[in-house]
């Protein structure tokens, strides 16, 4: 009688020791899954980061393109012919002329740069082949031949940069640069009225 008295304990010990086991894979397990999503809810914000950075640059077309190549490397033109002025020309009127195209022009550059930097977009860094002729040509010049050079050469710029920036505002795809056109114009139109006024009084 004792002996099967203890048999049945025994058995009893042994199952309840198979469930205490089963309880403690079990309870790893639901951690297991619990923690999995923790490490999925990180994910989207990382594929929103990536999307918005590839449509912020896939948003520009060829217009957008063209001009914002063409503009900065423009106002890197305006600001180092403006440069030149201080120690090459004579005419009162063109230094204060060369001294309002440093400024505003160097102004411009920079608001390209920073929305360049916002939109993941590589700008030039130097005049193309026929601007630094024309910069060279300039930089030869002294006295009543530099002032005459360079006023002609403001005026027919800033004819071609008002055409640009007007088709921009016109036909461009990106909010920032279509802005950024718009908001310049009537600068460049105040540059162009005062070329042709220095232009008159260096003839």
């Amino acid at each position: 009688m004792k002996q099967t008295i203890l048999i049945i304990v025994a058995i009893a010990a042994i199952t309840a020791c198979n469930k205490k086991e089963t309880i403690t894979v079990d309870h790893t397990a639901d951690h297991s899954e619990m923690s999995a999503p923790v490490d999925s809810d990180t994910m989207p914000g990382d594929s929103l980061s990536t999307s918005q950075t590839s449509s912020e640059t896939t948003s520009l077309n060829d217009q957008d393109r063209k001009f914002a190549d063409a503009a900065v490397k423009g106002e890197m033109m305006e600001v180092m012919a403006g440069e030149l002025v201080s120690q090459n020309a004579t005419n009162p009127t063109v230094k204060k002329l060369g001294e309002m195209m440093v400024g505003d022009h160097t102004k411009a550059n920079e608001e390209l740069k920073q929305w360049a930097s916002k939109t993941a977009y590589n700008l030039p860094t130097g005049l193309d082949a026929d601007q630094q002729k024309k910069y060279d040509d300039l930089k030869a010049k002294k006295g009543a031949d530099f002032d005459r050079m360079y006023t002609d050469m403001m005026v027919k710029d800033h004819e071609k940069t008002i055409a640009d920036f007007k088709k921009e505002a016109a036909d461009g795809s990106e909010s920032s640069l279509k802005n950024f056109a718009t908001k310049t114009l009537p600068t460049l139109d105040h540059h162009l009225m005062e070329s042709k006024k220095a232009k008159d009084a260096v003839k």
